[in-house]
């Protein structure tokens, strides 16, 4: 292959590049996002449903940008660091595979190796930069930006489901993102991907996406579309499958509190609501009501109680938490003798209030004084967030709203019997 051949191979065909290395499922369509990704100029902004490669065409951009443009100066941002070091490692991968060799080879009649090698930096043997600043170096939103300034800026899911529960993390997110800005070298680029999380996260703040639903890429099967709108709310699912937001006038719970220390927790209540097969999510709510703030610790998993109890006792163990709640409609309390037999208090109730009047009086007569402790579930909260009379699930808000009962304008835990306990 002559230099120019390896030259455009990569500038006009990175998806027969990925091919080579094994990325099969790359199509013309992606094929389109490397090459903006790589020559565009402009700020632009690409956002598609989950599990559309766009994180796999970043890396892939990345890689030929540092093989292209040597001595351009590239950041990688995405919402913490481990996901960051996550695209870093596929970067150094690519860089290291042997038909990237030969095209270097090809290109410039050299070995390419790599001279920076870190969990966030990678740089090679092709950049002359007298500065000595790697190639590409990633950062998560919590780092700290000043004084940095690059040429290239690539964002990738900076927003996620921690924007879609808090409006303090939106409002962070977009700080970030104006900082951005700020370190973008004169002729720079800001090129972010994502998925919608929030009618007013940070995307607002960019250029207007070009948009990629669910039903336009081909990526996603029929079978697969159904089986994945089940498994979750539909507001949810119309953010991040077919990038929209639809209404939630009936929604109840908005703007949830978060990020309380979870010592607020220690020695209170907890509740389980059990589920046994089907999409039903098993729910763990621990709940404290200090003054006139209810501090919660929620916790679920999309499986069998049974399946969950370890992950259970873990968590109350880790908190100090010895009492738990459980109803026996539906099992005749065979799960209140399995917890017992693990040495917890188990205590029974029989439910026979209606879920809807339960979840809608006493959940939300606390919702404003709610914060919710560091290690709760984000699901958790999303489920709060999304419950409507037709919600899909409700296993969540029906926990807290059980613990809620328990508590509410109660001056102390052990005053108030409003059903029969066992």
């Amino acid at each position: 292959m002559t230099r120019q051949e390896a030259v455009d191979f990569l500038l006009y065909r990175p998806v027969d590049f990925a091919h080579l290395l094994g990325f099969d499922k790359l199509t013309d369509l992606h094929n389109d996002w490397i090459i903006n990704m790589v020559r565009g100029t402009d700020d632009d902004t690409l956002r598609a449903h989950r599990g559309s490669y766009k994180t796999t065409c970043v890396s892939f951009a990345l890689s030929i940008i540092m093989i292209l443009l040597p001595n351009c100066r590239t950041m990688f941002m995405r919402k913490t660091d481990a996901d960051v070091k996550e695209v870093i490692r596929q970067v150094q991968n690519i860089l290291k595979d042997p038909h990237t060799v030969y095209l270097v080879q090809c290109i410039y009649g050299i070995q390419l190796k790599l001279t920076v090698e870190s969990a966030t930096e990678v740089s090679t043997n092709l950049t002359t930069d007298i500065k000595g600043t790697s190639q590409l170096v990633g950062y998560g939103t919590g780092a700290s930006l000043t004084g940095k300034h690059f040429d290239r800026i690539f964002t990738d899911d900076i927003i996620n489901v921690k924007d879609r529960i808090s409006k303090a993390e939106r409002d962070h997110t977009k700080l970030i993102y104006q900082e951005l800005q700020n370190i973008k070298n004169r002729g720079g680029r800001i090129f972010n991907t994502g998925t919608p999380w929030h009618k007013n996260d940070a995307f607002e703040l960019m250029p207007k996406a070009t948009d990629y639903d669910c039903y336009s890429t081909g990526l996603i099967s029929k079978e697969e579309l159904a089986q994945i709108k089940a498994s979750m709310a539909p507001s949810l699912f119309a953010a991040n499958y077919e990038m929209r937001h639809i209404a939630s006038d009936d929604v109840m719970f908005t703007d949830p509190k978060t990020g309380a220390d979870p010592k607020f927790i220690q020695n209170a209540r907890s509740h389980i609501d059990a589920a046994y097969g089907g999409e039903d999510w098993t729910a763990f709510t621990a709940m404290n009501k200090i003054d006139n703030t209810y501090y919660i610790l929620g916790k679920c998993w999309q499986k069998h109680v049974d399946d969950a109890l370890g992950e259970i006792f873990a968590v109350m163990d880790d908190n100090l938490l010895n009492k738990v709640y459980c109803e026996d409609n539906g099992d005749k309390g065979y799960l209140a003798k399995d917890i017992r037999s693990h040495g917890k208090r188990a205590i029974t109730y029989h439910e026979s209030m209606n879920k809807f009047i339960k979840i809608s009086t006493y959940l939300k007569a606390i919702w404003d004084h709610v914060v919710f402790v560091e290690g709760t579930d984000p699901e958790y909260i999303e489920q709060i967030c999304d419950y409507t009379e037709d919600a899909e699930h409700d296993d969540c808000p029906d926990s807290a709203a059980c613990l809620a009962r328990l508590l509410y304008k109660k001056k102390s835990n052990d005053d108030y019997k409003p059903m029969i306990y066992h």
